[in-house]
């Protein structure tokens, strides 16, 4: 006997070696190696979201509810305070139960030891593995305080949905830290250890209930609890919060989640357990995306509006709505809009909105969505007019243009006004640059592009930090080229930037410990330049385009600026603007292209949502007005002729009882230092001031046309572009433009399907002119003698 009890203890001491040396093979720096969730926080400090493959929160010890605390070791090791690692007394009875039932009943791991096969996934259902684990028990008292096992067993178990550590469970059940929760949510998340699914508190409520009891009487019965503390317990009902997505999606998590992943890697940046700070202002987050839902419902709620609406396109979603994680399927069909609002500084995103609902679908087209941006392109244009020298007061021509000359338009006229701003647009004559950008004249504004050229205004375009193409045609000047709001929207900070811009945007300003952005800043152009077009967008804000800012909409910021954007046949509808410290763009649009409704301006569509945001912003980011550089200065200018006004510079203006009354002419621009128009205005100035004047290139005088122009009202564009080398309205026929002039007798040209307001008539009434191509002239003895059948009035003289 006593030779077998040698034998026994000999053999017991070296398998305890054995297994003692493996356990010192495992490196115990791993038990605090766990995947973690990365939270993600606001610009105040704000914990805004998260994203992980396992959604853990790790604390320490100091924040675990000591109910929590009693509660596990009531229910999972009730010695857990006195022994080494491991409960020999409880495996002795764990034995006994097991083997009198023939089967597995009863656990005896310790607390240290479920962290230790956990930890080291010791999952295998052997003796080895059992020695193994009480090794590995052993060393990890040795090494570690009873508090901290605790601390990382409670960070590591699972509690079910998807929900690791003690933190995550009680905040994802009841919506508190764990340091917060009382003695019956604490006995609720013990009592999951258990059975992490089958007795969750959401799937199987009663369960959970009979589970949470059961803990606290066993708390109870070790002195956790007093009797009226258990009592009290135990009559709360058992409240849960309503299951929600942890991860909180929507497009600027999404955002965030992308960019931290080139950061750092996909398995750091999902259990690494970062805390990645972001720019974005909750108030402004939460008060675009309000806003957009609002004004766009409303649009979908105008009489007649035929496509299809959100609330249509949610009934049918509800219908087959995936799970929490998954995507939609059916992509929808309703009005869209995005919204994106910089740090004008930083270039730090405060706002972005990529769409009505990121579970609908998660195209995220504030940063995704290429798009014409239409009339809100004049700005970066003028400023490319202003960088070549072009005056704003120079005097441009509102007439009618031929559509061949730019692109848009087609069998429905050439006199289309493409992307106009307003219902009631009419030409003007000729007007002011500042003029046919404030009040959207965009046949004035192409011709501003004429004068700029594509090269110089590609130029502005690139350093502007717009990588979208530039259509080679002239209706890029019309905003025909398809950029993305971010694109869009920091070109715009050069404005407020006195002609520099944030060299990029960015949505994380740092990740602790590893990473943090560097800012910088790029010159686009110059501080005047930068102020001359500021100066016409305060305008356009105030009494142009967009002055239902503040007539309607309740614009309370001060020194804003901005631009309206109207596309091509109403198919997108933008605004962009800015104060001294944010820039905002918002566009409006389907996601497939097509007109959203006859009229659909930026102004009523996209312009509200705007003002909304940068009302919200006012406590955050205060704005100051711009004030001017050095490098420019006031001049006063006649608008009639786009030179230095005089005292004379005045014209009559009928008044409501028939009369007349002399009005000045005179208004306030700014020109570059040195730069500014030298000559008199010489519509109003009287006498002989000169016998030369000088010209620039494109002042040269020009033959003048037979018919006026900018007489002709403007038709809208409804098809697409006519193609030919013909002239197939006789639009630039000198036979036709003498036709308009008087009763001469000419061939007439055959109109088809001209609008109503065109002056043609339908149904092809008028007989058909030959049109014939320039012919090789011969000699002049081939030439007819007889004279012309059309004698034109010799044209006036031109005046210098």
């Amino acid at each position: 006997m006593g030779l077998g009890v040698l034998v026994a203890g000999l053999f017991a001491l070296s398998v305890r070696y054995e297994f003692s040396e493996l356990a010192k093979q495992f490196d115990l720096t791993g038990l605090e190696k766990m995947e973690s969730a990365s939270l993600v926080y606001s610009r105040d400090g704000t914990m805004v979201g998260k994203f992980f493959i396992q959604n853990r929160n790790p604390v320490n010890y100091s924040q675990l509810s000591k109910f929590l605390v009693e509660a596990v070791v009531a229910t999972e090791d009730q010695k857990f305070w006195s022994h080494d690692g491991v409960d020999y007394q409880g495996i002795a009875r764990a034995a006994v139960a097991n083997y009198t039932a023939g089967r597995i009943r009863q656990g005896a791991s310790t607390v240290t030891q479920q962290l230790a096969r956990n930890s080291f996934d010791l999952k295998e259902r052997t003796y080895r593995r059992k020695l193994l684990e009480i090794s590995l028990a052993h060393r990890i008292e040795e090494s570690f305080s009873k508090e901290k096992i605790m601390e990382l067993y409670l960070n590591r178990v699972y509690f079910g949905s998807g929900l690791y550590g003690a933190d995550a469970a009680a905040r994802g059940y009841f919506g508190l830290s764990a340091a917060d929760i009382s003695a019956g949510q604490a006995a609720t998340l013990a009592g999951l250890l258990k059975a992490p699914n089958g007795l969750s508190p959401w799937t199987n409520p009663k369960a959970s209930q009979a589970s949470r009891d059961s803990v606290l009487r066993q708390m109870y019965g070790m002195g956790a609890l007093s009797y009226a503390e258990y009592e009290a317990a135990v009559d709360q009902p058992l409240l849960v919060q309503e299951r929600f997505d942890p991860i909180k999606q929507s497009y600027a998590m999404d955002y965030v989640r992308q960019q931290a992943i080139a950061s750092l890697g996909y398995e750091r940046a999902m259990n690494g357990g970062f805390r990645i700070h972001t720019t974005l202002d909750l108030k402004m987050q939460r008060e675009a995306e309000k806003a957009l839902q609002r004004r766009l419902v409303a649009v979908e709620r105008r009489p007649g509006y035929s496509n299809e609406t959100y609330a249509e396109f949610l009934e049918r979603f509800e219908t087959n709505k995936p799970q929490i994680g998954q995507s939609n399927k059916v992509p929808p069909k309703y009005l869209q809009g995005a919204v994106l609002a910089l740090n004008n500084q930083t270039g730090g995103i405060l706002v972005m909105v990529g769409g009505r609902q990121f579970r609908h679908s998660e195209y995220n087209r504030s940063v995704q969505g290429l798009r014409p941006v239409g009339t809100a392109f004049g700005p970066i244009l003028y400023a490319a007019a202003f960088e070549k020298g072009i005056f704003p007061g120079d005097l441009v021509q509102d007439w009618a243009l031929d559509n061949r000359l730019v692109g848009f338009g087609g069998s429905a006229g050439i006199l289309g006004e493409w992307g106009v701003e307003r219902a009631d647009n009419e030409y003007e004559g000729d007007i002011t640059a500042r003029s046919a950008l404030v009040h959207g004249k965009n046949a004035a504004v192409v011709r501003v592009g004429f004068r700029t050229g594509l090269k110089a205004l590609g130029k502005v375009v690139k350093d502007a930090g717009i990588g979208s193409a530039l259509r080679p045609y002239a209706n890029a000047y019309l905003g025909s080229s398809e950029q993305t709001l971010e694109e869009t929207t920091l070109a715009y900070t050069m404005f407020p930037g006195g002609g520099t811009r944030p060299a990029r945007t960015h949505i994380i300003s740092r990740i602790e410990t590893v990473y943090e952005t560097k800012l910088e800043r790029e010159r686009v152009i110059s501080d005047a330049t930068a102020w001359q077009v500021h100066s016409l967008l305060t305008e356009s804000l105030q009494r142009g385009t967009a002055e239902k800012a503040v007539t309607e909409y309740g614009l309370a910021v001060a020194g804003a600026a901005g631009k309206t954007g109207t596309a091509y046949n109403f198919t997108d509808a933008w605004f962009l603007g800015y104060d001294s410290a944010v820039t905002c763009g918002v566009w409006v649009g389907f996601d497939r292209p097509q007109q959203i409704f006859r009229g659909a301006f930026g102004k009523d569509l996209a312009l509200p949502v705007w003002v909304d945001v940068m009302n919200a912003s006012r406590n955050n980011f205060p704005s100051t007005p711009l004030r001017a550089p050095l490098t420019v200065e006031e001049v006063q200018i006649c608008r009639l002729s786009g030179e230095r006004g005089t005292d004379q510079c005045q014209e009559m203006i009928g008044t409501a009882d028939g009369g007349s009354s002399a009005q000045s002419t005179l208004y306030n621009e700014y020109a570059r230092l040195g730069f500014a128009p030298k000559s008199e205005c010489s519509v109003h100035a009287g006498g002989m001031k000169s016998f030369f004047k000088q010209f620039a290139q494109a002042e040269w005088p020009r033959a003048a046309t037979a018919l006026d122009l900018s007489k002709v009202r403007p038709i809208a564009v409804s098809s697409a572009p006519v193609v030919g080398q013909a002239d197939p309205y006789n639009s630039v026929s000198p036979a036709t433009m003498a036709s308009e002039l008087g009763n001469i007798p000419v061939a007439k040209p055959n109109l088809v399907n001209l609008p109503s307001n065109s002056g043609g008539k339908r149904g092809g009434g008028l007989p058909a002119m030959e049109v014939r191509r320039a012919e090789v002239a011969g000699v002049a003895a081939a030439l007819p003698t007889e004279p012309p059948s059309l004698e034109l009035a010799k044209p006036p003289p031109i005046r210098f």
